[in-house]
């Protein structure tokens, strides 16, 4: 699990005495806690997919934090910012390609949107970019709609 990983990482950052590491995987810990309070007044578990939106949502802020940086000039702070921004990223799941994507969409016998778009959520939330499920599946669209069209007029 994600959460046990990041606690291990962090207890290795205290004995290593890596401040900045410490930083970050502190906060991530947090935000893991208080997602986890969040969900059990809810009677909801705490899963991977919520630790791999809060380890995404991290990575943005840590990179618009590290533009900031940029902008004032500040290159030790981006850098130690853009440290943290790699630890975090570390701990994400391998994103699925756009071929990858193509080919679960190509084999789903029903590739309405509704249907593929529940489906990615579902089993793949965390583990893909839905801007590429939604290309990939225009593309899919268009090719079998373009293969009616010939067939049509053939």
């Amino acid at each position: 699990m994600i959460l046990e990983e990041i606690k291990k990482a962090n207890f290795e950052a205290l004995k290593s005495k890596n401040e900045n590491a410490r930083v970050i995987l502190g906060m991530l810990a947090s935000r893991a806690k208080m997602a986890e309070i969040s969900k059990r007044e809810k009677n909801e578990p705490l899963t991977e997919t919520d630790l791999v939106q809060i380890l995404q949502k991290t990575s943005k802020e840590l990179s618009e934090e590290a533009e900031n940086y940029a902008k004032a000039n500040n290159k030790d702070e981006q850098a130690k910012i853009l440290l943290q921004q790699k630890i975090c990223e570390g701990f994400l799941p391998k994103m699925m390609t756009e071929q990858e994507i193509f080919a679960i969409i190509s084999a789903m016998e029903d590739k309405s949107v509704p249907t593929v778009m529940k489906r990615f959520k579902s089993e793949f939330a965390g583990k893909c970019d839905m801007r590429l499920v939604q290309e990939a599946l225009k593309k899919v669209n268009a090719w079998v709609f373009g293969q009616l069209v010939i067939c049509t007029f053939r």
